[in-house]
């Protein structure tokens, strides 16, 4: 008898709780909404820079001298993928596991040569290299001249005395389905951002 005097107690909800319990509701319906839709919206974004970064514009961190001192060891560059490359254009490769980055000095056909003092030629015209501060002959076990095979690049560090290259057999020539992308920009540090030529 004390349980349905109880529940004969109770009172039914007026019109306005009503609707005041309906906006909230919807209220926290939109609000999930809302917050589902942004994440996704994230996500996409996200999704679509991964994409972008591997696919198009990869971005990579300098590691070591061999570029010195066009990039510095900690600098972080950005690239563009691409097909052709010509003289003068840093690119990177994959080499062996990792990730080098070396100036293009010739490419598919061309005879390069370089004599004791470090100066490079290619196809017989010496080669103009504002980007350089020291010349050497450097880690060289290739027969000069040396003609580059066809579908490949052949490229040197700026830092000529310690950078292991296309001079070396144990780099050698780079082949174009190695080559990540022709340097664009050095994003960091801040104080050093500049594009490439």
């Amino acid at each position: 008898m004390g349980k349905k005097n109880k529940i004969e107690d109770l009172e039914a909800p007026t019109i306005s709780q009503i609707q005041s319990e309906l906006r909230k509701e919807q209220k926290k319906s939109n609000h999930n909404r809302v917050i589902r839709t942004t994440v996704f919206s994230l996500l996409v974004v996200a999704a679509a820079a991964a994409l972008i970064a591997i696919l198009l514009l990869p971005v990579l961190q300098i590691s070591g001298t061999s570029m010195s001192d066009t990039l510095q060891d900690g600098d972080v560059v950005v690239a563009l993928k691409g097909t052709k490359y010509k003289s003068g254009d840093i690119i990177a490769f994959y080499y062996n596991n990792n990730i080098l980055v070396k100036r293009v000095i010739a490419t598919s056909g061309d005879w390069v040569n370089i004599d004791e003092e470090g100066n490079v030629y290619v196809n017989d015209e010496l080669l103009t290299e504002p980007y350089i501060n020291e010349k050497a002959l450097g880690e060289c076990n290739i027969t000069l001249p040396y003609q580059v095979p066809d579908g490949r690049n052949f490229v040197m560090g700026d830092h000529r005395d310690t950078s292991i290259d296309s001079r070396n057999t144990a780099v050698g020539c780079v082949s174009d389905d190695l080559v990540i992308g022709k340097l664009m920009v050095r994003v960091w540090p801040l104080s050093e951002l500049s594009w490439f030529q």
